[in-house]
């Protein structure tokens, strides 16, 4: 038996949807796609990525808060929900009383990739990202046990391949020292 695509066509509609599961989402196409839990691989990524990254907010003084995949971002076509965000003060107070939805670009996402969300993560976000102005996007890949930092350049992405133990470069955040082997291991 096939399910019915449930249709949305506005934003308020997403954020009342209800189906009575604890199940998350994204909307792609203004249809409904249900995002699957991660693998434990995949939750140990986001765990140990935000903890460093506070650290470096922390030991730097930036202006900015780590959050797990619990907040969205609207791009120019769809609903978003990365696996990590990182967004600015002035972001976290906009979101502090309402939904956790972005409508302006957060300085950096990240996306772990699993089988099901090759395309989507490598292709489908890496266009949406840019086209708002997110300036930096991260794609954790275990499956190909690299990683691609993609630094917006004069609206499209400048694409860096990390693998091994190669230093990740982030414009974000410059002090990090972080491999990819490190990530690949939590």
């Amino acid at each position: 038996m096939t399910k019915t695509p449930i249709k949305i066509n506005t934003l308020e509609e997403y954020v009342n949807f209800d189906d009575g599961t604890d199940k998350r989402y994204e909307i792609e196409d203004e249809v409904l796609v249900e995002m699957p839990p991660g693998t434990g691989k995949h939750e140990a990524i986001i765990t140990l990525l935000l903890v460093r990254f506070f650290l470096e907010i922390q030991k730097m003084g930036l202006p900015l808060q780590p959050r797990p995949n619990g907040t969205e971002v609207l791009t120019n076509k769809q609903l978003r929900r990365p696996d990590i965000c990182v967004i600015t003060d002035q972001q976290a107070k906009s979101i502090e009383s309402t939904s956790a939805i972005l409508k302006t670009a957060p300085p950096l996402l990240v996306e772990v990739v699993s089988l099901e969300s090759v395309d989507r993560d490598y292709n489908q976000k890496t266009s949406e990202y840019a086209a708002i102005g997110v300036v930096e996007y991260w794609i954790v890949d275990p499956l190909e046990n690299k990683v691609t930092v993609c630094l917006l350049d004069q609206g499209n992405y400048k694409q860096f391949v990390f693998a091994g133990n190669q230093q990740i470069v982030s414009q974000i955040f410059p002090e990090l020292t972080l491999t990819v082997q490190q990530i690949l291991l939590a």
